[in-house]
C-alpha cells in the first residue's frame, strides 16, 4: 500500500514539474476532465464523443464558419413580428428583396426561422416602443451545439436535445419578458473583392452566394444535417455561402447582407449607417466593448465602414472619431470603447492599406495620443499597465471619466490579441488546440498577464456606468469573441470557458438593469453572428464520473 502511495506521489510530482517546466497546462491535463477530453483529441485526432466537421471519424476536419442557424435570446422584448409564420423565409418576395436575388432552395413555406438582418429591425421595433437602453450581446461563434456544450459542463448534467435549453444564466433567466428563435446567417455573397486605399469595390458579386436550405442544414439548429459538405458551401445539391463576422455583424447592426470582408458597406462597397450612429444622432450614448481587438470585424460593425474588415487602424480612426481613409473628416466616435489588442505590434501590414502606420496593429500611436484627455483629447485613456491590476486601472477610468463626463477608451489583452483564455473549469490554463500536422501548442499566460488584464464582465459594467453617466439613453455593444477564437482552434475546453465568461457577463448586466430601471427601460438582445461545425455526439462525456 505504502509503495503505491509512493508511485502515486511520484507520479503527481513528475506531472507538476513538466507543468512548471514547460509553462503548458499539463496539471489541467492531469486533474481536469474536460481539458484531458482536448489535450487527447487533439493529439490522437480521435473522439468518439464529438467532432468539428463534416467528417465524424475525425475530431477536426473543419475549423471555421459554417452555415447553420444560430440561436437568438431576446429580454425585454420578443421575436413574435419576425418568426414562425412572419418569417421572410416564407416570402418569395421577401427573400428576393433582402438577398437582391432568389437564392436556390430558400424559400421554405413553413419556416420557423428567420433571417439574421432581423436582428437590427429587433432593435429598431425596441426602440421606437420606447426602450431608452438596447444591449446588443454576440457571443461570436456561438451556435447551438456550443451553447449546450457549456449548458452541460456548467450543470453537470444533460437535461436537454432540443429548444432552449438550461443550465447558462441566460438560457434559464426569465425576469422579464423573453424569447427564443434562430436565424439564417449566410452572407449575400462571399469572394467580393476590394481595394482599401480608395475603398472601394474592385470585384462584384462574388464567387458564392448565399441562400438557406433548410432540406439539408435542418429546420432548427439541433436537427441532424442531411448534406455534411452543405453547411461549408461544397454541396452538389444547393451549395450557398457560409458568412464571416463582418458580413454578419453588418446584418446585427445595418440590416442588410453584404458580402464576406464588408465593414457596414452594401454589395457594391456603399456606405450603410448601424443602428448605433442613427441612435447617436437622437442624443443616445454609445458603447462597445470586445474580449478580443478593439477594431476586428464585430466591434467595428458597431460603428464603422469599410470595405475590409482587416483595415484595423483605420476602423479603430471611425470607432474613436479620427480621421479614416473612408470617414476623411471624422466620425463623432463612440462613448465607450473597451477592448484588447495592447501589445500587438506589426512593422508591416499589406492589408491595411498605405496608410497603415508601423507599431501597434489596431491603433496607431498617434491616434492614442490624440485621444487623450492628458493632450486635449475627449477619451479617459485606461490601458494595460505593468504591475497595476488591471481591474484597478479600470475602475480608476470609469471614476474619472463619470467625474468629468468624459469618454472611456479601454485598452488590453494578451500578445494574441484577446483577454486571457478561461477554460472550462474556470481557471486560464488552456491544453493543447488542433494543429496541422501536429497539435497547436497551449497559451500560457504569467502572473502578470492574469493580473494586469480585466474581464468581460468588468469590461461590460464599466460601459454601462460611463454609458449612463452620459445620458439617459444608451446603445451597447458586448461581444465575447473568444468564443469564435476557440472555435477556431476547435479547443472545446477554452470554447466552453469562453462561453461561461460571457454568461456571467450576462448576470452581471442584468443584475445592474433589475436595480437601475429595470426592464421596462431596457432591451437586451443576445446572439452569435455565425456558427461553427462542432457536433456533439455523446453529451454525456463532458460530465466526470459519467459511465455512458
Amino acid at each position: 500500500m505504502k509503495s503505491l502511495r509512493r508511485r502515486n506521489g511520484y507520479l503527481l510530482a513528475i506531472a507538476v514539474f513538466a507543468a512548471l517546466f514547460n509553462g503548458s497546462s499539463v496539471w489541467a491535463q492531469v486533474t481536469d476532465h474536460i481539458a484531458k477530453l482536448q489535450s487527447d483529441a487533439a493529439t490522437t485526432k480521435q473522439a468518439n464523443w464529438g467532432h468539428w466537421g463534416p467528417d465524424s471519424e475525425v475530431y477536426s476536419s473543419w475549423t471555421t464558419h459554417s452555415n447553420r442557424l444560430v440561436p437568438v435570446y431576446t429580454f425585454g422584448v420578443d421575436l413574435k413580428a419576425f418568426k414562425g409564420r412572419n418569417s421572410l423565409y416564407r416570402d418569395q418576395t421577401a427573400i428576393e428583396k433582402l438577398y437582391g436575388y432568389i437564392p436556390v432552395n430558400t424559400l421554405n413555406t413553413n419556416a420557423e426561422y428567420f433571417d439574421q438582418t432581423d436582428i437590427y429591425r429587433i432593435q429598431k421595433s425596441a426602440i421606437d416602443s420606447g426602450k431608452k437602453r438596447v444591449i446588443l450581446f454576440v457571443f461570436d461563434g456561438m451556435d447551438w451545439d456550443t451553447t449546450r456544450a457549456a449548458a452541460i459542463a456548467k450543470s453537470g448534467k444533460v437535461t436537454y436535445s432540443s429548444g432552449r435549453g438550461n443550465g447558462l444564466h441566460f438560457l434559464n433567466y426569465q425576469g422579464t419578458r423573453t424569447d427564443y428563435g434562430f436565424c439564417v446567417t449566410s452572407p449575400h455573397n462571399s469572394g467580393t473583392s476590394a481595394n482599401v486605399d480608395k475603398q472601394i469595390v474592385t470585384k462584384v458579386g462574388g464567387a458564392i452566394r448565399g441562400g438557406y436550405d433548410s432540406k439539408l442544414c435542418g429546420e432548427t439548429p439541433w436537427d441532424l444535417i442531411s448534406d455534411a459538405d452543405y453547411p461549408i458551401g461544397r454541396s452538389k445539391k444547393s451549395k450557398h455561402a457560409y458568412t464571416d463576422s463582418a458580413s454578419s455583424a453588418t446584418s446585427l447592426t445595418s440590416g442588410i447582407k453584404t458580402y464576406n470582408s464588408g465593414i457596414n458597406v452594401d454589395p457594391m462597397g456603399r456606405e450603410v449607417l448601424p443602428i448605433a450612429r442613427t441612435l447617436q444622432e437622437k442624443g443616445f450614448a454609445i458603447g462597445v466593448v470586445s474580449s478580443v481587438p478593439i477594431s476586428h470585424a464585430t466591434p467595428a460593425c458597431a460603428y464603422g465602414n469599410n470595405v475590409n474588415r482587416n483595415d484595423y487602424q483605420d476602423l479603430t480612426r471611425d470607432l474613436i472619431g479620427r480621421p479614416s481613409s473612408f470617414h476623411p473628416g471624422a466620425l463623432p466616435g463612440v462613448d465607450v470603447l473597451i477592448g484588447c489588442g495592447s501589445g500587438v505590434n506589426k512593422n508591416k501590414d499589406g492589408a491595411q492599406g498605405e496608410n497603415f502606420v508601423p507599431g501597434n496593429r489596431y491603433i496607431a500611436a498617434d491616434d492614442l495620443a490624440a485621444i487623450d484627455i492628458a493632450n486635449g483629447g475627449k477619451y479617459v485613456v485606461s490601458q494595460r499597465t505593468d504591475g497595476v491590476a488591471g481591474s484597478d486601472v479600470l475602475a480608476a477610468g470609469v471614476e474619472k471619466a463619470k467625474k468629468n463626463r468624459n469618454r472611456l477608451f479601454g485598452f488590453f489583452g494578451v500578445q494574441g490579441g484577446h483577454l486571457p483564455y478561461r477554460t472550462a473549469d474556470g481557471n486560464y490554463d488552456p491544453v493543447v488546440s488542433v494543429g496541422n500536422p501536429a497539435p497547436a501548442k497551449a497559451e500560457s499566460y504569467t502572473e502578470s498577464d492574469l493580473r494586469e488584464n480585466v474581464s468581460l464582465r468588468e469590461m461590460s459594467l464599466a460601459a454601462i456606468n460611463v454609458l449612463e453617466s452620459k445620458s439617459d439613453q444608451w446603445w451597447l455593444m458586448v461581444e465575447a469573441g473568444d468564443v469564435d477564437w476557440a472555435n477556431h482552434s476547435n479547443n472545446i475546453d477554452n470554447s466552453i470557458g469562453a462561453v461561461r465568461s460571457g454568461d456571467d457577463a450576462f448576470k452581471a448586466m442584468v443584475d445592474w438593469i433589475e436595480k437601475n430601471g429595470g426592464w421596462d427601460e431596457t432591451a437586451l438582445i443576445l446572439t452569435a453572428d455565425h456558427g461553427h461545425y462542432f457536433k456533439l455526439v455523446r453529451p454525456n462525456a463532458l460530465i466526470p464520473g459519467s459511465k455512458e
